[in-house]
Parts: structure tokens; sequence; C-alpha cells
């Protein structure tokens, strides 16, 4: 199957494209066609490209290959490494790092993760984007954009320099999906093409058990994850404009006021894998105020993050904090050693994210200057179900304990002075012991 008859076009190109931008459905042999492009890039076509020429002496060409994380980068690695071990390739073969390989022609292959710093230095003939759909960071809101927002820059001394990207579709929304809407069935500079997974790999048949079972129990993932298409079903939580309009530039933390009464909310962790993070809020009139964020990243000791969070929370004079069921009696346990009472939140997390949008939108909120909440808020993920249900959550490989606790102090805050399950019961004590005394008192 030729890459032509993949994007929409009806009349073949005239001249080499800049960029190509391929949506194949997963297992269709993506990474080790991310490895054979940079293999062939940096040999046979630096030579047709004639990128050597456009090297002074001493400079040395760059193709990047930039994968969604560590492993996705060790697997194009060996891939690559496998392809210089036939013996035509063998002898280009300079020195191999744990990540690059460099070659006797002046270029090097460079297989890293999506990181933008990489990029810097570097004179940059090629770069491949591999699974660009799917790329999270922790230090970048936009990755796939600002790595490709970087690389331009590199690759100015390089008048052919090439840009590949090679992904399986995600949601309408970010490079891949930009490349897509403006340039799939469109003739210039840009090639875009998109085929199912068993197009580009016919050894997966379309009827294949699984893939059927996959279609009927979720259409949409289906379609994207086999179909190549883009998910229609997911939308961006909330703009990032939105969001920076209510963040209150150069506070990071707000102090305990005795005029106000406030509400901490605490994602737990077990200290291994997740962050356990914490956020604390309160009211003013119409206005609720996000004043402290603390996360704590693994590896640490759950008893000793407990301790230091409920030594800030009654800094704050919170005797409860709240939070999801995640650890059942233990997180509750642990809090009431350290004298805080512990209570599960009400509604789950998506049902706080649903509630706090539009506080965003409304700017009835004062958020601080944290940008791992300002990433995680905007890194969120609407989908409606078949149903017509929403739901929000962070997307596939991404984190949101930030941005939760954030939401769910600034909910429950919204909410004016918030009564606890034990204020509620020696509230409703209270009222029955009183209507006691006022029946014996008539009797």
């Amino acid at each position: 199957m030729r890459l032509l008859d993949c994007s929409g076009l009806t009349v073949a190109p005239t001249a080499p494209c800049k960029e190509a931008w391929l949506v194949f459905g997963r297992r269709g042999g993506k990474d080790v066609k991310a490895a054979s492009y940079a293999t062939w890039l940096a040999t046979i076509g630096a030579e047709a490209y004639g990128w050597r020429s456009k090297l002074t002496r001493g400079e040395r060409g760059v193709v990047q290959l930039l994968a969604v994380d560590r492993d996705q980068a060790k697997v194009c690695f060996e891939y690559t490494k496998a392809f210089f071990e036939m013996p035509l390739l063998a002898k280009m073969v300079k020195r191999i790092t744990a990540d690059s390989i460099e070659l006797t022609n002046n270029l090097t292959i460079e297989i890293t993760t999506n990181d933008k710093r990489r990029v810097r230095g570097r004179t940059v003939v090629a770069a491949i984007f591999d699974e660009v759909a799917h790329w999270r960071n922790e230090q970048s809101a936009n990755p796939d954009e600002d790595v490709y927002s970087a690389i331009q820059p590199a690759t100015l001394t390089i008048p052919n320099a090439l840009m590949i990207g090679i992904s399986s579709p995600y949601a309408r929304r970010g490079l891949l999906w930009r490349k897509f809407d403006a340039h799939y069935g469109k003739p210039g500079p840009v090639l875009v093409a998109r085929a199912p997974t068993w197009v580009m790999n016919p050894t997966v048949s379309r009827e294949h058990e699984m893939i059927v079972q996959k279609y009927e129990e979720d259409p949409a993932d289906a379609s994207a994850e086999y179909g190549g298409e883009f998910r229609s079903d997911l939308e961006a939580y909330v703009g990032i404009e939105a969001v920076r309009a209510c963040i209150e530039v150069g506070v990071f933390e707000k102090p305990f006021d005795t005029k106000h009464t406030y509400i901490a909310f605490v994602d737990p962790s077990g200290g291994s894998n997740d962050s356990m993070t914490m956020a604390i809020a309160h009211r003013e009139n119409q206005t609720v105020i996000l004043d402290v964020i603390r996360e704590r990243k693994p590896p640490f000791s759950p008893e000793a993050v407990v301790a230091e969070f409920a030594a800030l929370m009654q800094k704050y004079r919170c005797s409860s904090c709240y939070g999801d069921k995640y650890g059942g009696e233990w997180v509750a346990e642990a809090f009431r050693t350290a004298h805080v009472n512990y209570e599960a939140a009400e509604k789950p997390k998506s049902a706080l994210y649903i509630d706090l949008l539009p506080m965003i939108n409304s700017r009835g909120v004062v958020l601080l200057d944290n940008d791992r909440m300002l990433r995680q808020l905007i890194g969120l993920e609407r989908q409606t179900s078949r149903i017509g249900k929403d739901t929000v959550d962070h997307a596939r490989g991404g984190h949101d304990d930030v941005a939760n606790v954030a939401a769910g102090a600034l909910v429950l805050s919204s909410r004016g002075p918030y009564m606890s399950a034990w204020q509620r019961e020696e509230q409703t004590r209270k009222i029955h012991a009183a209507m006691s005394r006022n029946a014996r008192s008539f009797a």
C-alpha cells in the first residue's frame, strides 16, 4: 500500500514534501517504520537531500527520533540498531551510545523522549515524531507543539530539512490533528496519510475477534485505536486562557487569616507510584480562593506525609479533610493519628471537575501560580458517553493529582461553611436533645 493511496489526494505531488504526518491504527508497525525512516534519512536520504553539503567543517547533522516515553524510545533504538547490523550499513557506524548512533558521514541518529531541550544546540536535518498524538510531559502543557516549535529553528540552515509524524490518532486537538485537519487530501508541501491497522499490517484481519469485540464495546475508542479515526467524543476540559485568567500571578501560597473558614482536600497515595497532594481553600463572598497546594512525589513515607499535611491543616484550623476512598481505613486511621478527621467526599473527582468548570469560566475562583496545576487542568479531557453522560479525567498516560485536590478544595469551599459528617451528627444530636427537653417541659 502506497502512502499516496492513503492521502486523500487525487493527483500525485510534483515536488518532495517538507513534512509528512502519518495516522495509522495500532499494531500497524509504527515503531519499526519510524526506525526505518531514521535509518534511511541518515544514510541514503542524506545524500538524496544533499544535507551533508549544508554542514560546515566540524558540524554534525542530527536525525532525531522522538518517542512518547523511555520504553518506546528503547524499542525504536533496538529496531534502529538492528538495521545497522546489516553488512551494507554496519561499516558506516562510528560509535553507538545509550541513545545515539554516530555515523562516519557526519550524521548522528538520536533516539530520545519528547523533550524540547534536546533540540537546542543541534543542527537537525530531520525529525521523526513517534506516537505524537499521545505525548505527555510534566514539564509542558503542549509537548507536541512545543517540540515542533523548538525544532524549526534547529533546521534553519538545512533548506530541505524534513519532519515526519507517525502516530495512532487520539482526540481532535494537538499537533497531529491540526496537521490532519489542515492538509489531509490537499496538495502542497505537507503530506498527510491515514490508514487503519489492517491496511498497514496485512497480518491483522479486520474481522479479528479482539478488534470486533472492541468495536462492540467502545466504537469511539476502537475507531481511534485500530481504524485510524480521530475521536469525536473527547474534548478539552478547559482552555488555557480561562485558567490563566484566574491565576494570581506571583502568588504561590496565601497565609492563614482568622477571618476565614478553610477547607482541606487530599489525594492520598501509597508512596511508590503516584504523588500525594493536598489543597486548602476558602470562600470570600462569591469568590473561592485557593490558598495552599502541596505535592510530595514518590518515593516517600505515607505516614510522614500525612503528619506533614495534618500539621499544615491545623495551622489553617482544619480539623477535617476530604478526599476519595483510596486506601480504605488506612488513610482515615493515619489522619486520625495525626488528629485530623478524614472523610470521603460525597462526589467523585469527575463530578468535582464538572462543578469547577463554570467557576473557572466565570472567574469565580482565584488560583495560585502553580505550573503543575495549570498543566494538569488544561490536560483534562471531557468525554461524552453513548447515553449522553459527561465524565472528566486526565488523558491516557497523564496525571491529575494536583488538579484533583485543587478542584475538591475549591468546590467544597464554594458551598459556604462546610459541615463534616461528625459535625452533622453532633448537630443532629443537639437538635434531638433540645426537642426532648421541649417535649418534657410541655408534659
